[in-house]
């Protein structure tokens, strides 16, 4: 039986051998890292088929193919001829080892190297298919081994009456073939920076602890002079082509940089925070966020920090130590104090930032069981899980969004009977544990398994869910095994379960 007070446990991992409670618990989780467990117990012989043996190899070496596409939050108005380009531009990095794999799949077929090149073309969503009103990516290779491209000449006109829009991303390969069709997340549409002071009231506006940024310099206001705060080779620089996101966090005020400990809530001029790039995980020490008026850094100022604001970063504790760009460098710059007026410091053009909220979406998908034919998208993205029953009826729903009738959950390399509720819900039956062992009767540690969402024809999408089976009763030392079990009885328990779960499922989905 399963424990309904502990079903929804997130913190599954213990080590085997540990003392385990004697409540059982079976529970879904999310780990920190995308890598999937290896750590199951290979199936019995019987239950084996040519897609299960594919998706064991895949759980072993995961081909996967990943899009990641970076975008701002917020986006700013065009007026009339004037065309206010996106800043900082949409962002789309191709990575995994799948891709390689695809490439020589498309090798020998003989067509050639040039069939392989990925080109996407990148819209708002309103745009309809004219690739007139679209900017065409071309992606290149980095030293690390990514694919990246980037939509420098994206804009949204005033004829344009929507507060909220999506970027869409098509993808295909050089000989035709269509890759899918991806989405960003929703953006805000602006007039231009508020200028009043910000209220919590409006809270899309504000940027919070914890939150995702990006910040870039534009001297003289002149748009070829942008340049973004990013890290390449492990230190900070201003690029004029790439730019990094940056958690924001809020610090206590006498945090060190080794070990500041965090706080939740909005972020205020006047604040302690620390940043630290999304990507690398390199941080910068600790650091006050003042506001800039007219090349200004106010000193008193606490008010909430807006989308779009002018900005400048004192390292705390420094005599009057801005973070400043010079070229493509990031430097320390000293202001210079004002005598008339005690709360004001005056900074140069390369002090002076300009901050914006930015969001991440993932793809990942593999064709590695199969050679796929049809578009990748919509590709399934997992968000949440909620366990109902428990024992041998325990169902699983998986929420999230773009679903399909055409899509199973597996639980590793075990496919679960799936029922197909909305393009937001899947509902399906959690498989027995037998199916991942045959000793699982006297099991007395617990099983991690990934989640997986598999098509029809093959295709796989993993994700960063797993779900994890514990003993139904803590291991008694000395305890006595029987031995005389008939040779049979796993394979005739197992198809009991298979049968009672199936009629529960159908009861249930009726219910």
């Amino acid at each position: 039986m399963i424990s309904d007070k502990a079903d929804m446990e997130m913190n599954p991992q213990r080590q085997t051998g540990a003392a385990v409670p004697a409540e059982p618990l079976t529970h879904p989780c999310r780990p920190r890292s995308r890598s999937p467990p290896r750590y199951w117990v290979r199936s019995n012989s019987y239950q084996t088929n040519p897609l299960r043996d594919g998706v064991r190899r895949y759980l072993q070496l995961p081909a996967d193919q990943t899009v990641l596409i970076l975008h701002a939050k917020v986006a700013q108005k065009s007026y009339g001829n004037e065309k206010r380009f996106f800043c900082p531009p949409p962002c789309v990095y191709l990575s995994g080892p799948g891709w390689k794999l695809k490439q020589e799949q498309i090798k020998a077929r003989d067509l050639g190297e040039t069939g392989f090149r990925v080109c996407g073309y990148m819209g708002l969503d309103s745009m309809g298919s004219s690739l007139m009103e679209t900017q065409k990516l071309s992606f290149e290779e980095q030293p690390d081994a990514k694919g990246f491209g980037c939509a420098k000449a994206l804009y949204i006109s005033d004829a344009d009456k929507r507060k909220h829009f999506r970027l869409v991303l098509k993808l295909f390969f050089s000989n035709g073939q269509e890759i899918g069709t991806f989405h960003s997340k929703l953006i805000k549409v602006i007039s231009k920076p508020s200028q009043k002071k910000q209220s919590l009231k409006n809270t899309d506006l504000c940027i919070s602890s914890g939150s995702k940024v990006s910040l870039f310099n534009r001297l003289r206001s002149q748009t070829v002079s942008t340049r973004y705060l990013s890290v390449e080779g492990g230190a900070f620089i201003a690029s004029a082509r790439q730019w990094a996101a940056f958690t924001l966090h809020l610090a206590d005020e006498h945090c060190t940089r080794s070990e500041f400990p965090l706080r939740e809530g909005y972020i205020r001029y006047g604040s302690v925070v620390q940043l630290v790039c999304t990507a690398t995980g390199i941080t910068l020490p600790p650091l006050i966020i003042r506001k800039v008026t007219k090349q200004y850094a106010m000193l008193d100022v606490d008010e909430p920090i807006s989308q779009l604001h002018k900005c400048a970063f004192q390292f705390q504790g420094s005599d009057r130590m801005y973070l400043c760009l010079s070229t493509e460098k990031v430097i320390q710059f000293q202001a210079s104090p004002c005598p008339k007026e005690a709360n004001r410091e005056l900074l140069n053009d390369g002090s002076c930032w300009t901050i914006i909220g930015t969001e991440t979406v993932e793809y990942t998908f593999s064709e590695s069981l199969a050679c796929v034919r049809e578009p990748v998208s919509p590709v399934p993205l997992i968000t949440a899980l909620q366990l109902t029953g428990g024992g041998d009826v325990a169902m699983l729903e998986v929420q999230g969004e773009h679903f399909h009738a055409h899509l199973k959950v597996w639980f590793g390399d075990v496919e679960a009977e799936t029922m197909y509720r909305s393009p937001k819900s899947l509902v399906c039956v959690v498989p027995d544990v037998s199916a991942f062992g045959s000793d699982w009767r006297w099991l007395r540690y617990p099983i991690t398994v990934p989640l997986l969402l598999i098509r029809d024809d093959g295709l796989i999408y993993s994700s960063s869910f797993t779900f994890t089976y514990t003993p139904e009763q803590s291991f008694i030392p000395g305890q006595q095994v029987l031995s005389d079990v008939p040779q049979d009885s796993d394979r005739l328990l197992d198809s009991i379960h298979q049968e009672f779960t199936r009629t529960n499922f159908h009861l249930f989905m009726q219910n």
